[in-house]
């Protein structure tokens, strides 16, 4: 959908737009509610208590969690990533991750490495972004303390077999940690069936709702092992210095971002009211549409298994004779088509697909908001260029 002229395909980064209750949703938080979250008992501080507890209630009951009291509320993905990661590994512990993995896990772990001598394995994917359950399995040791996997790429929306790598973690007795980010509210994902300890996603993208919102979803009993990274006042059990024990009191010090949260609250149930597998369609359908016009023009290269990002509505393409950033810059001016260009914060990925000395790649991401129209017309411009 062309909205005040722009094509915005860039929906990987973040969603835009967003379904009009979000807006109505954060505007009335400001001009009519303003209070703060599980810190006063008047008409208004009630009125967001109970709006972050149902946003939080119908996240856990899209992922299956056991009780919504499993959700941390963060302020972003990597958030997320960083209260997992940091919050579990400790100093010399092995960790297994995979070569396609953002830089919201790679930099912590980096940290973790030239810092408090952890070992990682960064399993390595296939051309077509694939890693295998077996892989996984043959990195995982005795001493192994966490195994990270991206459920969805970032770069070429190849999906992992996270299921079967959680089955194998838990026959190992190691935590695993799903990377939710380009999934949840674009494909079906289950906590159970995944079998993972924890799953992190932001609340900007899939989820449609504003950026500075974010989760995290922790097993049952797992709080106990995990750290908090910030401590502080939680509106619970002021009569005392020590921090929480309960969840999600434990990791939610200070104010939340609550504007944000009802943005989010709003978009969670445009997703649910929507249903995944009503989104799912309509992006598999602008997908396909896509990938038959993209075969028939010979000086443009997609990357990845086309099935994959078919289904998660992201791709990664160069044209030939032209620099991704400078094609992303033709883009933007020719049509005001905005898409991303360069290594999408994830350098592994592109050293899987070989475009680590190309300068990367022009992604293109649509929603459920996109249309065949918003695709044509990026054609049109490769057409032109050809």
């Amino acid at each position: 959908m062309s909205v005040s002229g722009r094509i915005y395909l860039d929906n990987a980064a973040t969603s835009w737009p967003k379904p009009d209750t979000v807006y109505q949703a954060m505007d009335r938080y400001n001009r009519e509610i303003g209070a703060p979250v599980g810190r006063s008992s008047y008409r208004e501080a009630d009125k967001v208590q109970r709006t972050v507890e149902t946003c939080r209630t119908q996240i856990a009951q899209l992922i299956g969690a056991a009780s919504a009291n499993r959700i941390i509320f963060t302020y972003s993905g990597t958030d997320s990533l960083n209260l997992a990661i940091q919050g579990l590994v400790r100093p010399n512990d092995h960790v297994v991750t995979t070569q396609l993995e953002h830089n919201s896990v790679l930099r912590p772990l980096r940290y973790l490495q030239e810092h408090c001598q952890v070992d990682v394995t960064r399993v390595a994917a296939d051309r077509q972004g694939q890693i295998s359950a077996e892989q996984v399995m043959a990195a995982i040791r005795p001493e192994t303390r966490l195994v990270i996997v991206n459920h969805v790429s970032n770069v070429i929306g190849s999906i992992q077999p996270v299921a079967e790598i959680g089955k194998a973690c838990r026959d190992r007795n190691c935590l695993y940690l799903v990377d939710a980010a380009q999934s949840f509210g674009h494909l079906p994902v289950d906590v159970q069936e995944f079998q993972c300890d924890l799953l992190a996603a932001p609340g900007h993208k899939g989820l449609c709702g504003p950026t500075g919102t974010g989760l995290l979803y922790v097993r049952s009993e797992l709080e106990h092992e995990l750290r908090p990274l910030r401590f502080g006042g939680t509106g619970t059990i002021s009569e005392t210095d020590q921090q929480p024990s309960t969840m999600p009191d434990r990791f939610e010090s200070g104010n939340h971002n609550a504007v944000g949260l009802f943005g989010l609250a709003a978009g969670v149930r445009h997703v649910t009211e929507l249903g995944i597998s009503q989104i799912q369609a309509h992006v598999m359908q602008l997908g396909t549409h896509l990938q038959q016009r993209l075969e028939t023009f010979s000086q443009v290269t997609t990357y990845g298994c086309a099935q994959d990002w078919v289904r998660t509505g992201v791709v990664s393409l160069n044209v030939a004779g032209y620099d991704a950033r400078e094609l992303a810059a033709l883009l933007d001016s020719a049509a005001r088509i905005q898409a991303r260009a360069g290594f999408h914060c994830a350098p592994g990925a592109h050293q899987t697909i070989g475009t680590d000395q190309m300068g990367g790649t022009l992604r293109l991401s649509w929603s459920e908001f996109n249309s065949t129209e918003d695709l044509d017309r990026v054609l049109e411009i490769f057409e032109q260029i050809g």
